[in-house]
């Protein structure tokens, strides 16, 4: 199967609304699931929570520096695969990575590479920004719109 028809399968997909896809052709099967999409907030308050002896007056406060974070956070784009594959962070074993938190990344360039079918991917970006973090480690399979990177959009 070529990597166009997996592409017009995952389009498929989208359109309809699926999960999961199989199909079988001339002899090779193929079968595609999406991952579990997770949120991009920021963790659940009960790793900051206090004590459950503390009076509810000191949990007042602990509110208060969440939200510029929340405010924050929502600045967050999360960039997805576009396929299943396996991810790897640099153009070979001995290159440096396309990019690590920090790098500022323009519309078009080139974040990472996803192997599939024995195809080199390169998945670029979308927007203009910031990433904030790798969310997948290099050389491990993704699954389609699998979050990748967390990007702060600046335009």
């Amino acid at each position: 199967m070529e990597l166009q028809e997996v592409l017009k399968l995952l389009e498929v997909m989208e359109q309809h609304g699926l999960d999961e896809i199989e199909v079988e052709q001339a002899g090779t099967r193929i079968r595609l699931k999406k991952a579990g999409l997770t949120p991009m907030a920021p963790p659940a308050p009960t790793a900051v929570a206090p004590a459950p002896a503390a009076p509810a007056a000191a949990t007042a406060p602990a509110a208060t520096p969440a939200a510029p974070k929340a405010e924050a956070d929502a600045d967050l784009v999360k960039i997805t695969s576009p396929m299943v594959g396996t991810f790897y962070r640099a153009a070979s074993p001995d290159a440096e990575p396309f990019v690590s938190p920090g790098t500022a990344v323009a519309v078009d360039q080139v974040l990472c590479i996803i192997e599939a079918m024995k195809v080199m991917n390169e998945i670029k970006s979308e927007i203009e920004g910031e990433i904030v973090s790798v969310l997948v480690e290099n050389g491990e399979s993704v699954e389609f719109g699998q979050p990748l990177f967390a990007v702060r959009k600046t335009k």
